[in-house]
């Protein structure tokens, strides 16, 4: 990962409550870590974010100390993000990755995704079987407005882009979805 693809604005987080999150479809993001933990697509150094949409809000892993454990104390619940000021407001008391403005846009641009896998690893593109996976430009930082306008546009054709330098993204409806498309980029 270059530093150079990280949005230099942090993003600004207000949080309404550090309770901890109780939600049923914590499960869902367990099991996809899980999952690509077993296929070996995640290893020891891959980091990843997974997050799931539900109504106006969404559930995403923030920093994590062991992406194959990931505890309910290390997940938010985002209840709003304001995209021009770069505020979030959260439920729950880690520290949230920038690409949490990512996946809030992609939750709420996209009505057909409901949950969405990212992996950010070194050599992740050298694992993917399936070769022609469309690839977006690496010129604008992670989490930045022109990086988002571009996944976003992107996407309206595609479920799975790489981004340039940086990682993998997958959007589906469900885990099923997504568990699918993984079957179909890496072959296991």
């Amino acid at each position: 990962m270059n530093d150079k693809n990280v949005f230099n604005e942090k993003l600004k987080v207000f949080y309404i409550s550090k309770e901890e999150i109780n939600s049923p479809l914590i499960s869902e993001i367990l099991k996809v870590s899980k999952q690509l933990k077993e296929k070996n697509i995640l290893t020891k150094n891959s980091d990843a974010i997974f997050s799931i949409g539900f109504g106006k809000r969404m559930i995403i892993n923030g920093k994590v100390k062991d992406i194959f454990n990931i505890k309910t104390e290390e997940l938010l619940e985002v209840v709003d993000y304001d995209a021009i000021r770069n505020n979030l407001l959260l439920i729950g008391s880690t520290i949230p990755k920038i690409e949490t403005s990512l996946h809030w846009m992609i939750h709420h641009a996209r009505d057909d995704v409901n949950f969405i896998a990212q992996i950010n690893k070194a050599g992740i593109v050298n694992k993917i079987k399936k070769k022609n996976i469309t690839e977006v430009t690496d010129k604008y930082p992670i989490g930045s407005l022109n990086n988002i306008k571009e996944v976003l546009k992107t996407l309206r054709t595609y479920k799975k882009i790489i981004i340039k330098n940086y990682g993998l993204l997958i959007v589906g409806r469900n885990t099923a979805d997504i568990e699918k498309q993984i079957q179909d980029i890496f072959g296991v």
